[in-house]
């Protein structure tokens, strides 16, 4: 069963019993994306971490990893 299956049977159901009709699948998606993204900036300043910039400090990390023995100047 998809999403518009669910949802359509919610909304039967929710007529039947007279309650109320649950929101439309993906009504509330960027909302929720944008709340996420606010979630990890917070945990991230509470954790001590840079809040932007993590994306590309991993992937630089990745791909240029440091020789052992080495300073972190460049």
């Amino acid at each position: 069963m998809n999403p518009m299956h669910q949802y359509m049977l919610d909304n039967y159901r929710a007529a039947q019993w007279g309650g109320r009709l649950p929101p439309q699948p993906g009504l509330h998606d960027w909302q929720v994306m944008r709340e996420l993204r606010d979630y990890r900036d917070v945990q991230a300043v509470l954790a001590g971490h840079p809040v932007h910039g993590r994306l590309r400090a991993a992937l630089t990390r990745l791909l240029h990893p440091r020789r052992p023995g080495t300073t972190g100047c460049h």
